[in-house]
């Protein structure tokens, strides 16, 4: 089985216009709940550690009409989670990123987060982002100096569907920065859109994608350890 590290944002808050972000739930339940399915485990983190701050909006009837992952927030299986300046990077056969706006202000440019990118990345990992999740990706340069996503197919959470009331709020546009390095689609037309940029990088373009999303990643997973284990036995 492999073994998975989900970082979530820590939460983000700005009083003046009172609003409040962090991570979306159905974005870590999703994939968490695919990956399990397959046997793999996975290990929460987050730039401070503790319970995160989750956005609030993705437990309303709106976003969660079933409740489902509202149940799984109130169970408590998300709070707590490991200073990301705390993980042994090398342990994981992936990283995934949580989308939810909260990646925007506390995970894009999180020098210790771009450093666990790299090196599971390094050592043949798979480095998984979903919806606002990409957002450190944009700035996490290799050894070599070369972007993570240069010249890579990508996805993410596309203009046409933000929020107007959040727009002026956010830090920078996902798909303009994804733009400037990556090739980048949103296939708005497809009711869920994931992307493998590389047998290394896979990207989901928003909520409604974090089921596919969390299928393809656990089943990719799931195909490397077969291979390996053939190689053992022949």
């Amino acid at each position: 089985m492999a073994k998975v590290m989900a970082v979530l944002s820590s939460g983000y808050a700005d009083e003046e216009n009172n609003y409040v972000t962090g991570w979306w739930a159905e974005e870590l339940f999703a994939p968490v709940l695919a990956l399990q399915e397959e046997g793999h485990t996975v290990g929460l983190a987050s730039p401070k550690g503790g319970k995160p701050v989750v956005d609030p909006l993705s437990l309303s009837e709106d976003y969660d009409p079933e409740g489902k992952y509202k149940k799984l927030y109130e169970s408590g299986i998300a709070d707590k989670t490991t200073p990301i300046v705390d993980v042994k990077a090398s342990d994981y056969d992936a990283i995934f990123i949580v989308g939810g706006h909260g990646a925007m202000f506390d995970l894009a440019h999180n020098e210790d987060l771009h450093a666990i990118i790299n090196i599971v990345y390094g050592l043949g990992g798979i480095v998984a982002a979903v919806c606002h999740g990409p957002a450190p990706l944009v700035y996490t340069k290799l050894p070599n100096g070369r972007g993570i996503l240069e010249g890579l197919n990508v996805t993410g959470y596309p203009n046409s569907m933000e929020p107007k009331e959040v727009r002026g709020l956010l830090p920078f546009s996902l798909e303009d920065e994804l733009r400037k390095i990556a090739n980048y689609k949103a296939e708005t037309n497809e009711k869920e859109y994931v992307v493998w940029g590389s047998d290394q990088i896979l990207t989901g373009r928003d909520p409604q994608s974090s089921p596919q999303f969390g299928k393809e990643l656990a089943k990719k997973l799931t195909s490397i350890e077969k291979k390996e284990e053939e190689k053992f036995f022949d």
